[in-house]
């Protein structure tokens, strides 16, 4: 019913810098404050993927309690008090109490949206970078994402980005 490629790219080769628009400011997420923006553009970019455009309260509020969250890891893009974009980045095998994770750290791109006004202005390929930057700030060797296999768009952004496909991952739906 769906198929996930996981791509990985080293944090050692050539990075370029990530160019915002003027009007655009780039900073951490703020927790208590942050939540509400946050979950109206997920929900607004993310409306044909209902696993992550559904996302509640609640579910935010889960992940803000999990071992492996960094609000200085979850870059927020604002463009005067409207948030036009994020990039979540995340941190895998860094954790003392890390049993689910048999490799060294890794970071992941975990989420990144734009609102769908912005979309085509250059913005995602501007957070993605930014977050792959703070990923190598944390002295990561490596990053890596999952991306659906069927959106070509931003498949040929991480390309671009040098991100290679590293795995397939396949989600079955029992047929009755």
């Amino acid at each position: 019913s769906r198929v996930l490629w996981q791509m990985r790219r080293s944090l050692f080769a050539p990075l370029p810098r990530p160019h915002f628009p003027p009007d655009v400011v780039v900073r951490p997420f703020r927790v208590g404050v942050d939540e509400k923006a946050w979950l109206d553009l997920n929900s607004r970019a993310f409306a044909q993927l209902p696993d992550q455009g559904n996302w509640t309260a609640p579910d935010l509020e889960r992940r803000e309690r999990e071992p492996w969250f960094s609000p200085e890891g979850f870059l927020m893009a604002w463009r005067g008090d409207r948030l036009v974009g994020f990039h979540w980045t995340k941190v895998h095998g860094r954790q003392a109490d890390d049993t689910e994770h048999h490799h060294h750290p890794i970071g992941e791109v975990y989420v990144v949206a734009i609102d769908p006004d912005e979309r085509g202005t250059g913005l995602g390929r501007a957070l993605t970078l930014a977050g792959m930057h703070h990923l190598r700030s944390l002295d990561l060797s490596e990053a890596m994402l999952y991306v659906d296999a069927t959106n070509t768009t931003a498949i040929a952004l991480y390309e671009a980005l040098g991100f290679a496909r590293w795995d397939t991952d396949v989600l079955f739906r029992r047929v009755t």
